[in-house]
């Protein structure tokens, strides 16, 4: 859990344009289990000031890949290339598994993210099946599967680091601007980063408006958004128990009213 944690962090804060806790090191407790160490940072209890600014870093912070792509394609052939640069990512995934509350996420390496996502729903739901003996979550997504390349049709989706869990209560400012911390990282759609902030509040029209100026709504997606709250309900009903059965339901429900409407 700590070693992805710290390599979440350390992806997140190499482009250095969203602050989060610097890493230093992971250590084995003597009475067992571990610590992560890391830079501590003073700050309040959640965004108001500075919602705009996070918006705006988180947008661009999701395109910085894209930018690596498109400084690497400037550079290929160049006697003056530098070899210490960071590289572009072309997979889906994280070279390293990350933990979403306790849960560990298989981040193993995918050339397409509708079958990176699509597996990460699959662990949920399977989850759920042994853990809570429900089926109609299984009949839901099933249906959903038929028509799961549907949700990302006309779309050229290009990998993003990702925060991964950006609920309201892993982000938040003090005097010099936003802080994100406590990430489960990985290589994604930028969309997803968005799925788990409309779960809990926390965030207002201003961040989601200065992300939008910076990274458009493509085409389908609100399809996309029920989508990706989906894997956080699941998430949640796997953590937490049957009080998120419902809305778990209701989601999956709504993603297959977006396809089949």
């Amino acid at each position: 859990m700590f070693e992805g944690e710290y390599a979440s962090l350390e992806a997140l804060g190499k482009p250095n344009i969203v602050r989060v806790p610097k890493p230093y090191k992971v250590v084995d407790q003597p009475g067992g289990g571990a610590a992560l160490v890391m830079e501590y940072i003073q700050f309040g209890g959640g965004l108001s000031k500075y919602s705009a600014l996070l918006g705006q870093q988180l947008a661009k912070l999701h395109l910085h890949n894209v930018t690596l792509e498109k400084k690497e394609k400037k550079s290929e052939g160049s006697v003056h290339r530098d070899e210490s640069a960071e590289e572009y990512v072309s997979k889906f995934g994280f070279h390293v598994n990350t933990c979403c509350g306790y849960i560990a996420m298989d981040n193993t390496w995918k050339d397409d993210w509708p079958s990176f996502y699509a597996a990460k729903i699959e662990k949920q739901i399977s989850m759920i099946e042994t853990k809570e003996g429900d089926r109609k979550a299984r009949e839901l997504w099933n249906k959903i599967l038929v028509k799961f390349p549907n949700f990302f049709e006309g779309l050229d989706i290009k990998p993003a680091i990702v925060h991964g869990d950006l609920w309201g209560g892993n982000a938040s400012e003090n005097d010099e601007g936003p802080v994100i911390f406590d990430p489960a990282s990985f290589y994604g759609h930028s969309e997803y980063d968005l799925g788990i902030s409309y779960l809990f509040g926390g965030f207002n029209s201003k961040f989601y408006g200065a992300y939008h100026d910076v990274i458009p709504k493509a085409p389908g997606f609100q399809k996309r958004k029920e989508l990706y709250k989906a894997f956080h309900y699941l998430n949640h009903w796997n953590h937490f128990g049957g009080g998120y059965k419902g809305s778990s339901i209701s989601t999956l429900q709504a993603c297959v009213n977006a396809v089949y409407n």
